[in-house]
């Protein structure tokens, strides 16, 4: 768990059953609000990958993706994600999350994104019930 970054958020990005890349929350870090760790994670995907293109891959995420990313999601034609917590969730701990699901998104947008069921989703909650105790915790 990273202090100070935003929350606990982490990202990876897999395709083939092979780790193609990580990233976690920097908005606070780079003072860039767009800095989500699926954000972070998609860029690193894409250059390691030499293409904006992630067809093929499966996303993973502490907590359902945020609207902004998964638009990023989408539009990097990522195949599927799969995500411990849901933004409802989040938003009960008091996280300052838009109330539009990924699965409304989904349907509106007309996306082929996978969604897979909650994944770890027990875990998840308890790490950010753990990071919100912090006291030196910060969110944006």
């Amino acid at each position: 768990m990273r202090r100070g970054d935003g929350g606990p958020f982490g990202t990876c990005i897999v395709r083939g059953g092979r780790l193609v890349a990580l990233g976690h929350n920097r908005v606070l870090g780079s003072g860039d609000p767009t800095q989500h760790a699926e954000i972070v994670a998609i860029h690193r995907a894409s250059r390691r990958l030499g293409s904006h293109v992630l067809a093929g891959c499966t996303l993973y995420s502490t907590t359902e993706p945020c609207p902004m990313c998964f638009a990023a999601i989408h539009w990097a034609r990522i195949d599927g994600v799969r995500f411990g917590t849901t933004i409802a969730d989040v938003r009960r701990l008091g996280f300052n999350e838009l109330s539009v699901s990924n699965r409304t998104l989904k349907r509106l947008g007309a996306s082929p994104v996978r969604l897979g069921a909650p994944l770890a989703r027990a875990e998840c909650r308890a790490l950010l019930v753990r990071w919100k105790a912090l006291p030196n915790r910060r969110t944006y």
